[in-house]
């Protein structure tokens, strides 16, 4: 047994540093790489890749839809599901219509990190100032590279709440308490279509909860994961 820990936008494995370990009880702990394909099902198609034949599935933001989508394609692999700070909903027009400026523009290589003020808005007001964790991501950013950011950018993501009776694996759905990124009715929605999901709501935490409160986050993980 294994477990698979699949990042966020422009996110990397440093993501998951320090919930890590926590986890090893679970066996050895694999990162799935978001940053080589331009749509949600390669980019599943490849974390299946993974040398483990069975696996706890844990996904973060944009990558809780590549989990489910990892689900549908296997999911005889998965042996339990755990979705952080995601939702179930389509791109907004809002969305639609950043991605077609996106698009638009030619030069990758003008994106050189996520900006300071974006980073801080993901994150709870008592941690915006810190400087340390926002570095941390911008750092994540910028490993990832311009042609990361525009792939991922424009990553089309379809509505999926009609069909989320359809996953059968035991399911955990953690919200952050004052995400500004996925709302609490976004979070809602995904863990009612669950069908049995448990839901767990972090305190203290905005929507990058492994780096605001990766030991409340990896304790909340462990008790679920030893029930199941």
């Amino acid at each position: 047994m294994s477990m698979l820990l699949v990042p966020g936008f422009m996110l990397d494995a440093d993501l998951w540093r320090d919930v890590e370990p926590a986890l090893t009880e679970f066996g050895p702990l694999l990162h799935a790489d978001l940053s080589q394909d331009s749509t949600i099902v390669e980019m599943a198609h490849r974390a299946l890749s993974a040398d483990s034949p069975k696996f706890v599935l844990v996904g973060f933001s944009m990558g809780g839809y590549v989990a489910r989508e990892i689900v549908r394609q296997a999911p005889e692999r998965v042996t339990a599901l755990v979705l952080i700070a995601t939702s179930a909903r389509g791109d907004s027009e809002i969305q639609v219509q950043r991605k077609a400026a996106i698009a638009m523009q030619k030069d990758a290589s003008a994106f050189k990190s996520l900006s300071a003020s974006a980073v801080a808005s993901s994150l709870h007001p008592n941690n915006a100032g810190r400087s340390d964790l926002i570095a941390r991501i911008q750092e994540m950013g910028h490993r990832l590279g311009g042609e990361t950011f525009r792939r991922q950018s424009l990553l089309e993501r379809r509505d999926e709440r009609d069909g989320l009776g359809a996953i059968k694996t035991p399911t955990l759905v953690i919200a952050g308490e004052q995400d500004k990124l996925r709302s609490r009715m976004e979070v809602l929605e995904l863990h009612q279509g669950l069908v049995g999901s448990a839901f767990e709501i972090v305190e203290n935490t905005g929507h990058m909860i492994p780096l605001e409160e990766p030991q409340r986050l990896a304790e909340i993980m462990r008790h679920w994961l030893s029930r199941q």
